[in-house]
């Protein structure tokens, strides 16, 4: 198996790393960051890119597509808050243009800049999944409290875009499947400051929270393109 992992220099992106690295069925991980890591394993080759520049994300997919189609494109970026231009909102009167921006290029732009590109190197012959880390706050149906507004409509975005791309992703490979993923919430530093009132079952190491991950995309069939899952396997409502 191949595989390309965008965002490795995170919490979960680099529990993930570790995990897939030690898979025997795995034989090659393309392992993406703005600062790449140091060698993990043989099989392990780190790239460079910048959610925000194309172009890093174009040459980043010039160079995985010589050595060959992948089998899974993962990507397991994401900000809700940079303590600066996003902090997410408690009512509408702290809205702010710098804020929507900011959640819509990570969340959004970024992700869908990556499938443009990584989208074609999916194996043709035998399944294939492109899977995003999304979140359930991401859900409109879901919504009952409010609040978080440009991160749950950068989210919402976002699934918008992976059932866009899961619709023309069926018509040109039909082993394919195109997902969002919510990890759960994760005990990493871009949910540690919102933590208080979640209780210690629900609060996954990254490690848990990788293993979740993996377990749910095993499982996934081409019929479930198009939609977001949880950590649980279970299908959240847009």
């Amino acid at each position: 198996m191949r595989i390309a992992l965008f965002g490795v220099s995170g919490g979960i992106g680099g529990a993930l790393l570790r995990l897939l690295a030690s898979d025997e069925s795995v034989s090659a991980i393309y392992a993406g960051a703005r600062t790449p890591p140091g060698e993990i394993a043989p099989k392990v080759t780190p790239f460079h890119f910048d959610l925000l520049k194309e172009d890093t994300i174009a040459n980043a997919a010039a160079r995985v597509s010589v050595e060959g189609s992948l089998d899974l494109i993962l990507v397991s970026t994401g900000v809700l808050n940079d303590g600066e231009e996003l902090v997410p909102e408690k009512t509408w009167r702290d809205f702010t243009p710098e804020a929507f921006s900011r959640a819509f290029a990570v969340n959004a732009t970024g992700p869908a800049l990556v499938a443009k590109h990584f989208l074609p190197l999916l194996a043709r012959d035998r399944r294939a999944l492109f899977a995003a880390l999304s979140a359930r706050v991401g859900s409109i149906d879901d919504n009952k409290l409010g609040g978080w507004a440009a991160y749950r409509a950068s989210k919402a975005a976002l699934h918008q875009i992976i059932r866009t791309c899961a619709i023309e992703l069926s018509r040109k490979n039909r082993n394919a499947i195109c997902v969002a993923i919510h990890p759960g919430t994760v005990d990493t530093p871009l949910s540690r400051p919102f933590q208080r009132r979640v209780t210690p079952e629900k609060l996954f190491a990254p490690e848990q929270s990788a293993r979740h991950i993996i377990a749910v995309l095993s499982d996934l069939k081409p019929q479930d393109s198009g939609y977001a899952f949880a950590w649980d396997g279970a299908r959240i409502p847009f």
